[in-house]
């Protein structure tokens, strides 16, 4: 792990800074460090209101959306609401349902099938929709890209409606209302909404057309929420307000289907991460493994009984994708192995019969392993699919896009893409990925590195400056977990491995230099134990929480790394 310290704002305004706010100075350079350096801007971050989100109408397009539904409603056609298949479109397609339909009946939903449709807008949806007499389709987290899709469903006389936060292309499809705040000309103050963001603003709009406050639609924030932690956008600005408040909605009065998700938690209060590793996987593996759909009825019933029911199903769902997601890592590793491929610069790998609905994750997994740009092929009908991963600092998005001439569609983000191309061409597109790559790629972007917000004294952790740590929460990019550094650390001599094959490192901690001792559990440190014995000086990175045994409550350190 390589250790990087993050710039310490000027002293002497870090200091003013405090007082006027009445806080640790180190509190003080963690606040500016994130942009937040007055009084007024302080008062947003730790007291998140609803008055702070921003008009809807700034966006572009939202007027000719609101029109559009407003005059489905009134002229009583059929409406479907298309979204796609993973938690941001599923949560997305939940959302926009229910809220029409406590409006209006003749709403439908639709999810495209991963496997026989594929991402986003699909000709295959557009077809169900003009059997059914469809007028207008509202598709969310997808759609921006959709150019021939949206022209077919126009000659069959249905009009689209699209909520997307993708990065759009050089053209704009021709529909009603393309709403995206990345869209080049909208004036959108805020850009990192995720594609639930973009739907909760069409019916915000809606709302405020009527005349209603924002704060009738509270009880949809839970579904917000959970797609703001699953598709990892910032969470600053408007994206901080809806997850604070969403997540207040999951811990005092979630919808039926997100209670039946969580009821086996034993947590009394979910944070942000719970929802990412919780709520999130669930949700996400109905599309994985058999359909999205599974997961819009789940978060739009509302029957204790049914809801139970359907959770106990997608339950079996990601239980079988987590075998899945193992056995595939597995084999994934020991094909690197065996093709002397351990010292690339990038992972590529394919095996035909790989499920599709987990070679992302295993993606991800590999990357924990050999830390540097990963894609995972399988075989999907004709053509190879993939899902590609990157590594902090590079954009693998850009280096796919140096390949193109290998590859027949991709599309994505700067750290996570999906591509399709013919089987003949894997080999050619491999050593061209690994060649882009490695004449591009910063070595020192290949080694993990752990952000540290500032050095810390162990005298310096007192409940009060953990009481307003806590305050930063929700976390996550943009906001992240403030990381702390201490050297001159000695155990007290008590320090050992714990858990299963002694994976994780527990001790309790001194600094040279002052008293206070503080516990500390290091996951997955096992391997650094000899660093800590026989009196050692060491330094830490490492996050504050609490540890809760035998009704004692204490506040620790959760060790990242420990150093000589």
């Amino acid at each position: 792990m390589r250790w990087t310290l993050k710039p310490t704002p000027d002293t002497q305004t870090v200091k003013s800074f405090a007082e006027s706010l009445q806080i640790p100075q180190k509190i003080a350079i963690l606040l500016q460090q994130r942009g937040i350096d007055t009084y007024e801007k302080a008062k947003k971050f730790f007291r998140p209101s609803l008055e702070d989100l921003h008009d809807p109408f700034l966006m572009k397009d939202m007027d000719r959306a609101v029109d559009r539904i407003n005059l489905a409603i009134a002229q009583g056609e059929n409406i479907l609401v298309y979204g796609d298949y993973d938690v941001d479109g599923t949560t997305s397609v939940a959302l926009m349902s229910s809220y029409l339909r406590s409006h209006y009946s003749q709403v439908a939903t639709y999810i495209p099938d991963r496997y026989a449709e594929g991402y986003g807008v699909s000709y295959i949806g557009i077809d169900y929709a003009h059997d059914n007499d469809v007028s207008l389709i509202i598709a969310l987290d997808c759609g921006v890209k959709a150019i021939e899709k949206v022209d077919y469903a126009k000659k069959l006389g249905i009009d689209f409606i699209i909520c997307d936060h993708h990065r759009p292309g050089a053209e704009i499809p021709d529909a009603v209302a393309v709403l995206d705040p990345k869209r080049e000309d909208c004036d959108y103050p805020y850009k990192e909404l995720c594609g639930c963001g973009v739907g909760f603003k069409l019916i915000q709009a809606i709302e405020q057309q009527k005349g209603l406050p924002v704060k009738t639609l509270v009880p949809y924030l839970d579904l917000v929420a959970t797609a703001i932690g699953a598709d990892i956008v910032p969470i600053t600005g408007e994206n901080r307000v809806l997850a604070f408040y969403g997540l207040d909605v999951i811990n005092t009065l979630p919808r039926t289907g997100i209670q039946a998700l969580i009821k086996n938690v034993n947590k009394d209060t979910l944070t942000i991460t719970d929802v990412v590793f919780i709520i999130a996987p669930r949700i996400n593996a109905a599309g994985r493994i058999k359909h999205g759909l599974h997961a819009v009825e789940l978060l739009t019933e509302q029957d204790d009984t049914r809801a139970q029911e359907m959770a106990a199903g997608i339950e079996a769902f990601n239980a079988e994708r987590k075998d899945l997601d193992k056995a595939i890592t597995e084999e994934a590793l020991l094909q690197i192995v065996t093709n002397k491929e351990e010292d690339r610069k990038t992972t590529v790998v394919f095996q035909e019969n790989w499920h599709k609905g987990v070679i992302g994750i295993v993606a991800s997994r590999l990357t924990e392993t050999y830390y540097r740009p990963t894609l995972v092929f399988t075989k999907s009908g004709e053509k190879l699919a993939a899902s590609a991963r990157s590594v902090k600092g590079f954009d693998v998005y850009e280096a796919l896009d140096s390949c193109k001439e290998h590859i027949e569609q991709f599309g994505g983000h700067k750290y996570a893409a999906g591509l399709t191309l013919g089987e003949h061409q894997y080999h050619d597109f491999k050593n061209k990925f690994e060649e882009v790559v490695s004449s591009s790629i910063d070595e020192r972007l290949l080694i993990p590195e752990i952000s540290i917000d500032a050095a810390l004294d162990l005298d310096e952790i007192t409940p009060k400056f953990y009481r307003i740590l806590r305050q930063f929460a929700p976390v996550g990019p943009g906001n992240m977990t403030p990381v702390f550094m201490t050297d001159k650390l000695q155990d007290t001599g008590y320090g050992k491995c714990v858990g299963a094959d002694d994976a994780h490192l527990k001790c309790a901690v001194t600094q040279s230099g002052n008293t206070t001792t503080v516990g500390a559990i290091g996951f997955n440190l096992g391997d650094k134990c000899e660093l800590i014995q026989h009196k050692k000086t060491f330094k830490a990175a490492y996050s504050l929480d609490l540890n809760e045994w035998n009704g004692n409550v204490s506040i620790q350190l959760k060790l990242r790394d420990i150093q000589e």
